[in-house]
């Protein structure tokens, strides 16, 4: 049974800074890409970063310059640390995972975090 368990939201004011986890449990596997998506109310959801198996990252252009996607294999973690925040950034973030167990690989979401951010 795989877990994904997002967390590090919250409420911050503009400028400030937040760091979102991803972590991924269960037996045997391994964390190929990682994508981190966001959604404002309404029902528009938008990627905002993506980190391959390779570490090579892209971002949604505006957030590029002031969010930075990561991982650590061995905790089998995706992170976004979010500086200089804006009220725009307002949303629910949730990690999107591709974990290969064996020579499979599935799909999975993290179950969402709120982000908050003040003017």
């Amino acid at each position: 049974q795989v877990q994904v368990v997002e967390s590090g939201g919250g409420l911050v004011q503009a400028g400030g800074s937040l760091r979102l986890s991803c972590a991924a449990s269960g037996s045997a596997l391994s964390i190929n890409a990682g994508r981190w998506y966001r959604q404002p109310p309404g029902p528009q959801r938008e990627l905002v970063a993506v980190i391959s198996s390779a570490g090579s990252t892209n971002y949604g252009d505006s957030v590029k310059g002031r969010f930075t996607i990561s991982r650590d294999n061995a905790k089998n973690t995706v992170y976004l640390q979010m500086m200089s925040l804006k009220p725009e950034d307002t949303a629910v973030y949730y990690c999107n995972v591709e974990v290969k167990i064996g020579a499979f690989t599935y799909s999975y979401w993290g179950q969402g975090t709120q982000v908050t951010v003040s003017s």
